[in-house]
């Protein structure tokens, strides 16, 4: 695993190690992953380290990560947001990215030193708008800025 440096004009710069995903509504739909996430996350797990953390509503969520190479994090539902962010804190919240799309991912996101909030088919969060640094349409959208973090420049930027 190797840390990635993004330099922002205009900002300092980010140096990520660590990606914390939700799992229902941003990775996975009705409680299965997105095919196209998949090899994304793959491809991501040669430069950081993958957390997906979730209430895992559906019970689908060990099933549907099998073999990935992510770690598996299961919380009840009460008390995941406060879960979130104590995993980001641990993990050292200026090298770490977020992707969510729930008010269980507000306090990651107010935490991490990117945020990216995703809007699926499951919806977005109105109130997590405030807390993060980029939004995007989808999950695939969402790696695809890690995987091509030159992509995140044009939105930080100053």
């Amino acid at each position: 695993m190797n840390a990635v440096t993004i330099e922002i004009p205009g900002r300092k710069s980010l140096t990520l190690e660590s990606i914390v995903l939700d799992f229902n509504g941003t990775i996975a739909i009705d409680g299965k992953i997105k095919s196209a996430v998949k090899p994304m996350l793959r491809a991501l797990a040669e430069q950081y380290r993958i957390y997906v953390i979730t209430a895992d509503t559906r019970g689908t969520a060990a099933a549907e990560v099998e073999g990935l190479p992510v770690t598996l994090l299961i919380y009840n539902t009460t008390d995941a947001g406060i879960h979130k962010r104590e995993l980001v804190e641990k993990l050292g919240p200026d090298r770490c990215v977020c992707i969510g799309n729930g008010n269980n991912d507000r306090f990651m996101f107010q935490t991490a030193a990117l945020s990216i909030a995703v809007l699926e088919s499951e919806g977005l969060y109105a109130p997590l708008l405030m807390d993060a640094d980029m939004v995007v349409r989808s999950s695939e959208e969402a790696l695809e800025l890690l995987c091509n973090p030159k992509r995140l420049i044009s939105g930080l930027r100053c």
